[in-house]
């Protein structure tokens, strides 16, 4: 779940950071070498490796969810970035570089709280690869569970939230498969949150900043929603 907002011109990043981004001291990031620091844009820095790297969700919802009165006073928001662009989900399955990174990193930013927290979700903004070929776009939803189910083992928490992004485009002719494929993913506290509708870069397939903000919001949203 990168982000590519005012990154789609040109190669490079526009740097401009919206005020629903800034960074805060109770949101942090973990880094590349696995320590904990306050986030920044871009949030995939040093993880995203090999793509421009611009704005995306995780600020805004970091925001989002500090704003809101069903959070304690005091509560950080700890972001972990995982996410590698323009790969298909064949390649986070369990025993993938991809995957053994994610988890990994999720096991390193609970063990960096000291004791003190705890994985609250993950999001999962993912798909626009898979539109390329149709046997993977039909092959979606079993990998996305079986995913969604390792991952699960693998941290020992059988019932980790988690919040699926349906795709707003893709880079082939497939999208309508992938998605819906991902409507009809089944798996038990998994949340759908839909980016068909936001605006879209003139790339025609990375979301706008302000997009990504919005976004940010509607994951926020979903996760807030669970809490009651």
């Amino acid at each position: 779940m990168g982000g590519r907002g005012g990154a789609t011109m040109g190669g490079r990043w526009d740097g401009r950071v919206p005020p629903e981004c800034a960074s805060s001291p109770r949101t942090l990031r973990l880094s590349p070498g696995l320590q904990w620091e306050e986030a920044r844009e871009p949030l995939h820095a040093g993880i995203d490796v090999g793509n421009v790297l611009g704005v995306g969700p995780g600020m805004s919802f970091a925001h989002a969810v500090l704003r809101s009165a069903a959070v304690p006073r005091g509560t950080v928001v700890g972001l972990v970035p995982c996410a590698q662009g323009g790969t298909p989900i064949a390649s986070w399955s369990r025993g993938t570089d991809l995957y053994d990174r994610m988890v990994a990193r999720a096991r390193a930013a609970v063990a960096g709280t000291g004791g003190h927290g705890k994985l609250a979700a993950i999001l999962w903004f993912q798909g626009e690869t898979d539109t390329i070929r149709r046997e993977d776009a039909l092959a979606y939803a079993g990998r996305m569970e079986a995913m969604v189910r390792d991952v699960r083992q693998d941290l020992g928490m059988p019932n980790l939230l988690f919040i699926q992004v349906g795709i707003a485009t893709g880079q082939g002719r497939f999208v309508d498969l992938v998605r819906k494929a991902q409507t009809a993913v089944r798996a038990p506290n998994l949340r759908y949150v839909d980016a068909k509708g936001l605006p879209v870069a003139n790339d025609n397939t990375h979301l706008t900043t302000q997009a990504e903000v919005r976004l940010g919001a509607m994951l926020a949203d979903a996760y807030l929603a669970t809490l009651h």
